[in-house]
């Protein structure tokens, strides 16, 4: 009997190390990703004539928001179609080489985690964004798991703290500011409700026009999980939800929503990042 009760002991123990050893490796990961290649070769895109370029990126080392990106490509093709624009999909950072980028009027982060570039590839996005090109950043794009400086100060201009997870995905009303660049507010309501998974920043966003917001103060920010406790608190009455700023001769946009597959049956969301990449592909007046 001693010998079955100590078995069963031991065997708890180490159901319960490997639970922890497990929940550190995600948390590890959701903060710096994976170790990873980078992708060096260069592609070779035929790119039509008379049409403005996207470039829509969805490589991710860190947590992989994998329904929401499979859901969003088809409704950036269907804008493409509709605009008149050309969308180019890749997960290979080959890509970012000075003379690709200037092909492109606007370059989208799709929920993108993690170290996605290389040292030579963060350089030519930053140069090519303070030379006139836009960079648009949608939900996980903006988590703390790209450790890159500039990345941070000029798409985000704030830095992640976690998002809420009891509940996880929670309903709100997205207020528009009507006193931003009209490109980015036409044939949006003034507010419409949404469910997503709310990022939580330690700051109010620095240096930016705030597009969008919800009133964290009706919503459950706490982040607290296992021993984790510290992570409770919100961004306030005015919680920014989407912003843009200029940066150099260049634009950045970002919208922290854009968690789970739904939101891109949602239309006014949609019609918010059609906005921006219509901004964003705009010549400077």
């Amino acid at each position: 009997m001693k010998k079955g009760l100590k078995i069963a002991l031991w065997s708890l123990l180490g159901l319960v190390v490997l639970l922890f050893v497990a929940g550190g490796l995600f948390l590890y990961k959701v903060k710096n990703g994976f170790p990873v290649s980078y992708e060096t070769d260069r592609p070779a895109i035929n790119f039509p004539a008379n049409k403005p370029a996207v470039l829509l990126f969805s490589k991710t080392t860190g947590f992989r928001h994998g329904e929401s990106i499979d859901a969003s490509k088809p409704v950036f093709q269907q804008l493409a179609q509709r605009n008149g624009w050309f969308v180019y999909e890749t997960e290979e950072g080959g890509v970012f080489t000075p003379e690709q980028l200037k092909q492109f009027k606007a370059v989208v982060f799709d929920n993108s985690t993690g170290r996605v570039l290389n040292d030579e590839q963060q350089q030519a996005l930053s140069e090519y964004v303070e030379a006139g090109g836009s960079l648009v950043g949608i939900h996980g794009s903006g988590d703390d798991s790209h450790h890159w400086p500039w990345y941070e100060t000029n798409l985000l201009g704030a830095k992640f703290s976690h998002h809420p997870l009891n509940p996880q995905l929670q309903q709100a009303d997205v207020h528009v500011n009507a006193n931003v660049d009209s490109t980015l507010t036409r044939r949006l309501p003034a507010s419409w409700k949404h469910t997503d998974e709310w990022y939580v920043f330690f700051t109010q966003p620095r240096g930016v026009r705030v597009v969008s917001y919800i009133d964290g103060d009706k919503i459950i920010p706490s982040g607290n999980v296992l021993f984790i406790k510290d992570k409770n608190f919100g961004m306030g009455h005015n919680h920014p939800v989407a912003w843009y700023r200029t940066v150099g001769r260049g634009k950045t946009f970002y919208t922290s929503m854009g968690h789970n597959a739904a939101v891109w049956q949602d239309t006014d969301f949609v019609q918010l990042l059609t906005n921006a990449l219509q901004w964003a592909m705009a010549s400077p007046k």
